[in-house]
């Protein structure tokens, strides 16, 4: 069955506040980037990788994983679910997996995981119970009460859904004005019941500085302990 990978990478990381968009970061000798493409690429499920770039992405072309043949490039769009879009377009494959470009810490037993539970569904995505406790706050930051927490996930990366299904769901969502924010909703408001995986809550997304400290730390546990 083919399945193809798609990566959103156009985004300038606004809130690490650096000189160069996170994904080009450097973590552990490499960029954030390349870390989160040689995932996919080394993975025997996947057939490709679609990378959405912002126009005119002046650092794409020096990772050495931008001259990989499997490797297809999507033009980036002014919010996620645009690049998603653009590049589903790309892709051929029956299935699709989208992934944050900013999660280099994923795991191949992850990924394998999410493809055998995903494809059984109407789809899937990986999720991290919440184990803290949980408050909703007022704008002026006041405590208005306490969230009961049984039930709840964090959402991470990938989600995997069938190409023209998720296609569907995202166009629709966009005619209608919605701003999805993961592939997950799209496919919520289109009436599917995406499958909860859970996965490792290492899967972090880098956004500060002290992110990128952590993800050093775990890829450094992952090659201590052979977790590939």
């Amino acid at each position: 069955m083919a399945i193809d990978a798609v990566i959103p990478a156009a985004g300038i990381g606004r809130r690490m506040g650096s000189a160069v968009p996170k994904q080009y970061l450097q973590l552990a000798g490499k960029t954030v980037l390349q870390r989160t493409l040689e995932i996919f690429l080394n993975s025997p499920l996947i057939s490709r990788v679609i990378v959405c770039l912002k126009e005119g992405d002046p650092y794409f072309d020096s990772l050495p994983v931008s001259r990989d043949p499997r490797l297809i490039r999507a033009p980036g769009g002014a919010e996620r679910c645009d690049s998603v879009l653009a590049g589903l377009w790309c892709s051929e494959a029956e299935w699709v997996m989208v992934h944050d470009a900013a999660r280099p810490c994923l795991t191949g037993g992850d990924l394998r995981l999410l493809a055998e539970e995903a494809i059984s569904r109407d789809g899937g995505l990986l999720c991290a119970p919440v184990r803290d406790t949980m408050k909703r706050a007022g704008e002026d930051m006041l405590i208005q009460g306490t969230v009961d927490r049984n039930g709840l996930y964090h959402a991470l990366t990938p989600q995997m859904f069938r190409r023209t299904e998720l296609l569907q769901a995202l166009e629709d969502a966009a005619s209608r004005g919605l701003k999805v924010t993961d592939e997950s909703s799209a496919m919520e408001l289109a009436g599917c019941r995406p499958l909860a995986v859970a996965g490792r809550a290492d899967n972090i997304k880098i956004t500060s500085q002290g992110d990128l400290e952590l993800a050093e730390f775990i890829l450094e546990g992952h090659r201590r302990n052979g977790i590939v």
